[in-house]
């Protein structure tokens, strides 16, 4: 019923496209005709309209995955370099966080280790929206910050990576076999920064899936019985994403394609200095207000990668910053 419902609201809002391209079409005629200035300046109006409803509709056709209406659970990892690339994690954390409060989106942290002087360590977050996972995927791999570190008393610039994972929500309508004999789960008690988010009882949870080797932990509710329900949710959209990624790659193997992302194979640049620059390799999509990105405003980011996807003739490949002092 779902899917039912999802062709018809396509099919008709193609149908009025259609039909709001052959009205203007005939105004357009008539303007020609008339040399009506008024009625020029009308359609000028209603052209920018069409082209933005047009937009949408292929934003839309771009998010018919078979999960892309899915809720998104999104991992923050800082990759190596200590403090700064934890740092770099909670930049990165407070972005996607504002991007979602931007689309009235709902989010939960559900796991977050901070770091040992600042930032954090990892993060783990559900966003709750309509195709939350069909927007969020496109952040998915590599992303660098070059800047003057404020923890380095020398003043010198610093490269820091922070890799993003991101896995649909699984719904109950989709079968995850998991065996309680391949659970291991722990409790223990939650950390963080005092007050209200310590517990005092081992109301945290850590499960580690023991065919897979996958691990997860929730420590954000109160209950351990929460805690678990939501680790359990995070347990189910890595499985899936690992069969799917086995069944990729048996894909690629068969076709000879070989794909992968690599450590330090960013697909986004975040540049403070000595210029300010976000650049996104894989479109080349380039914005000069840093702090408006960071503060979420990531639209032109997503869209140009769902709409465009990489740009043509390869990946691009972005010249490394010199970092010398």
């Amino acid at each position: 019923m779902k899917r039912r419902a999802f062709v018809t609201d396509t099919l008709a809002r193609h149908k009025s496209l259609e039909k709001r391209l052959e009205d203007l079409g005939q105004l357009a005629e008539m303007a020609d005709e008339e040399e009506d200035a008024a009625m020029e300046e009308e359609l000028s109006a209603e052209l920018a309209t069409l082209a933005a409803q047009i937009r949408k509709a292929e934003m839309a056709a771009m998010l018919s995955g078979e999960h892309d209406a899915d809720n998104a659970i999104v991992e923050i990892h800082p990759g190596a370099g200590g403090t700064e690339s934890q740092d770099w994690g909670d930049i990165l954390l407070r972005m996607y966080l504002r991007w979602a409060e931007r689309r009235k989106f709902i989010t939960q942290i559900v796991d977050l280790l901070p770091g040992d002087e600042a930032g954090i360590k990892s993060a783990t977050f559900i966003v709750t929206g309509e195709y939350a996972y069909g927007y969020m995927k496109a952040e998915i791999g590599i992303h660098r910050l070059v800047r003057i570190s404020p923890f380095d008393s020398a003043k010198r610039r610093h490269t820091s990576f922070c890799s993003v994972a991101v896995t649909p929500e699984i719904t109950d309508d989709i079968e995850i076999d998991i065996k309680e004999d391949d659970l291991k789960i722990d409790t223990y008690r939650s950390s963080g920064a005092g007050g209200q988010h310590v517990n005092v009882t081992d109301s945290a949870i850590r499960i580690t899936h023991l065919p897979s080797k996958i691990v997860v932990s929730c420590q954000n509710e109160r209950s351990q019985y929460k805690n678990r329900s939501s680790a359990m949710k995070v347990l189910k959209g890595k499985l899936y994403a690992l069969e799917e990624e086995k069944r990729l790659k048996k894909l690629e193997g068969l076709t000879g394609e070989k794909k992968g992302i690599q450590w330090g194979s960013q697909i986004r640049s975040y540049v403070l200095q000595p210029y300010q620059m976000v650049k996104d390799i894989r479109t080349r999509i380039e914005v000069g207000d840093v702090n408006r990105v960071l503060d979420g405003d990531l639209d032109a980011f997503i869209e140009g990668y769902l709409l465009k996807g990489p740009a043509k003739g390869g990946p691009a490949v972005e010249e490394e910053e010199d970092i010398s002092s």
